[in-house]
């Protein structure tokens, strides 16, 4: 069966249902029950949705509340997420007997525990997928989450959604797809509205991100939002490693021949949907186009990113605001020092668990790269200034070892530097040495 039959079947599927729930549910009536809030008709729903056993009202109890759901104010959305918070939990005196009986009997008690530990919300939100456009609404439900959960009882919503968005969005139900000039219109909007990273300012300058041959772009896709990108990279072929964005994406540059491409940069990733935070398949898709573009185009030699340092004049402002400040009014006078704080920022400063405090680095280190250059003016746009003097980083993913060296990292922090940063630890060493002999 095909996309359009199956979505007119599960249509007339939940129309059916709706007529049913119709007979059953008062407030599903026009006018009926205006005198309760959003959040109490939600509520009552969902009770209904979890206790109905019927498929095709089942269906059409999920597509009404979703849609009352969409509709809610921002309080009734907080006092439905406590509701499910206070009254969606485990059965307290099953979970007990449950676990005294796993104490007793063991493994072979297993699956009783597991059942008796599962919050019946966790079923609400599966039910709630069956609706038509289901997995969209509770993946945007999810952002909302977290953005209430410092909330009484929010985090324990948050943290069941996440678990199963966690499953349904495995990367062995993603499709990786090229987005060129040629795809949708719609599609190439969304493009221009999600990247994150460097700003797209027009439809010329997207398509010279999109049209010439020496640029690709990819996107993971799910099912049941097959016209809406999950994450998406862009990535420019070049004849070596590009220290700055902006010759990288320079408006007058001329195109290179598929002959003098060595070098595969990725230049911007850009996480689509808020809802997925914290799910994580931007490795995956780094790793599967490097090696698609290794198989297209075998004199390809190295895969590198050309990535922002975001966070790094926000630590400096704390660690070093003198510098910071002088950074801030003329930072070309303070080159050495600033490469000397950004390695140190790099190498050094670490978050609670042991990682580096950039969660770029923390990214690209993790997924098995290695910290290569530091490249000066790398972005000297008003947005790289503010975030990292107009530094840029260089992480190379170097195939057979990504391993080897995601086990380093993830195992003892151990963070790889490529030469290009040694050189440049030993050049201001030297300077730092001969400043202090001068003093």
């Amino acid at each position: 069966m095909d996309r359009s039959s199956l979505s007119e079947l599960l249509q007339k599927f939940s129309r059916h249902g709706r007529e049913l729930v119709r007979r059953h549910l008062p407030f599903a009536a026009s006018g009926a029950g205006a005198a309760r809030s959003r959040a109490e008709m939600m509520t009552d729903m969902a009770r209904d949705l979890i206790s109905n056993r019927g498929e095709a009202s089942g269906v059409a109890i999920a597509a009404d509340l979703l849609r009352l759901y969409e509709t809610a104010g921002e309080s009734d959305r907080a006092t439905f997420f406590a509701a499910l918070a206070a009254h969606f939990n485990p059965d307290r005196s099953r979970l007990v007997a449950a676990w005294r009986r796993f104490e007793t009997d063991g493994w072979s008690a297993y699956p009783e525990l597991a059942r008796a530990t599962e919050a019946p919300r966790q079923e609400l939100f599966r039910r709630l997928n069956l609706a038509p456009g289901g997995t969209a609404a509770l993946v945007r439900m999810r952002e909302q989450l977290l953005g209430m959960r410092e909330m009484p009882g929010v985090a324990l919503v948050e943290t069941d959604l996440a678990h199963l968005l966690q499953s349904w969005f495995n990367r062995g139900f993603l499709s990786m797809q090229a987005i060129n000039w040629s795809s949708p219109a719609r599609l190439l909007e969304r493009v221009i509205g999600y990247e994150a990273v460097h700003h797209i300012r027009d439809w010329t300058d997207l398509r010279s991100r999109l049209d010439p041959p020496d640029r690709r772009c990819f996107a993971f896709f799910h099912p049941a939002m097959p016209d809406d990108p999950l994450i998406f990279v862009e990535v420019a072929l070049t004849d070596a490693v590009p220290a700055s964005i902006q010759e990288l994406l320079a408006p007058d540059r001329v195109p290179l021949a598929t002959e003098d491409f060595t070098t595969a940069t990725f230049y911007s990733i850009s996480n689509c949907q808020p809802g997925l935070r914290g799910i994580s398949f931007g490795h995956f898709l780094i790793k599967q186009v490097a090696t698609d573009l290794q198989r297209e185009i075998p004199g390809l030699k190295h895969f590198v990113t050309l990535s922002p340092i975001p966070g790094f004049m926000r630590w400096l402002r704390t660690d070093d605001p003198e510098l910071a400040q002088e950074a801030e009014a003329e930072g070309m006078s303070h080159r050495d020092r600033l490469l000397a704080r950004a390695l140190d920022y790099f190498l050094e400063v670490k978050d609670p668990e042991g990682r580096p405090i950039d969660p770029v680095a923390r990214f690209h280190l993790g997924n098995g790269a290695r910290l290569e250059q530091l490249n000066w003016m790398g972005n000297s746009s008003e947005k790289g200034l503010r975030e990292s003097a107009g530094m840029m980083v260089n992480y190379l993913y170097d195939l057979p070892a990504v391993e080897e060296l995601h086990e380093r990292f993830a195992n003892r922090g151990a963070i790889p530097i490529g030469k290009p940063v040694r050189q440049l630890m030993t050049k201001l060493e030297s300077h730092s040495k001969s400043m202090e002999f001068q003093g």
